[in-house]
């Protein structure tokens, strides 16, 4: 394979005159002419047709693979406990156990991998409580190819952008009721970390943030990681459900 490889993360050294030598790959960084790991996604929904559609569309991509199906939430736990995927597509009406009780326990699990929850209505508080419960993102059943596939990826990117656009207008439409103890936490964030996530509210890049304040895109990553320790958010998406319970951003801002 010829050209430059692709950038891995940076390791810090003393740099070295002339050709380093014969070694390991860093870790990280895929060795030279083997194929990056697919996505590994399983799929929950007690519709046939449904998981049939998503099967379809993700076997279809070379970065993604469906690796399991589940028909409820409880058979959906158990194969996330044994198939360990990176994402899990989860139906929020299900049999035996529902989809918000199965985020929580999903990402509960050691790996926790990510949920997006998938719901028939664009305005779903079931699907809103899902979020509460662990979940990344949600996504509708009648959503075009090309969004399903976005969503997924932009979840499993984790940094991207807070979520696909439909999570955006759920907090909106169905903006949680003001909550003490997401205020306390808020309160504790600095002024540059309550503006950061505002923007991450919003729907903007960690690029896109560092541009509109003039600053390094590492400075807003160090923001971030220190506001979602401060939130005990699992990712931004749990951030900016908190950030509306406390107040920090409501809808039509």
């Amino acid at each position: 394979m010829t050209g430059p490889e692709p950038a891995g993360p940076e390791v810090a050294g003393p740099e070295r005159a002339g050709p380093e030598p014969a070694g390991p790959e860093p870790a990280g960084v895929e060795p030279a002419g083997v194929e990056p790991v697919p996505i590994r996604v399983l799929l929950v929904d007690d519709q046939s047709l449904v998981r049939a559609g998503f099967l379809m569309v993700i076997d279809s991509q070379a970065d993604l693979t469906v690796v399991g199906e589940a028909t409820d939430g409880l058979d959906g736990v158990r194969q996330a406990a044994a198939l360990r995927p990176d994402l899990v597509v989860m139906d929020v009406r299900m049999p035996l156990l529902d989809g918000i009780e199965a985020t929580r326990r999903v990402v509960a699990l050691e790996p926790a991998p990510k949920v997006v929850v998938l719901t028939t209505f664009d305005l779903d508080e079931n699907a809103l409580a899902a979020i509460r419960a662990g979940a990344s993102a949600f996504l509708l059943k009648d959503a075009r190819p090309e969004e399903m596939l976005a969503a997924l990826r932009t979840v499993h990117a984790g940094d991207a952008v807070i979520a696909p656009s439909t999570t955006r207008r759920l907090l909106e439409h169905l903006a949680p009721a003001l909550d003490r103890r997401a205020a306390s936490a808020v309160a504790t964030l600095t002024d540059r970390e309550r503006e950061v996530l505002v923007a991450m509210a919003r729907g903007w890049s960690n690029g896109e943030i560092a541009e509109r304040l003039v600053v390094a895109e590492g400075t807003i990553k160090t923001h971030v990681g220190h506001i979602l320790a401060k939130l005990s958010a699992r990712d931004r998406v749990q951030a900016v459900v908190v950030a509306y319970e406390a107040g920090l951003v409501r809808p039509g801002q």
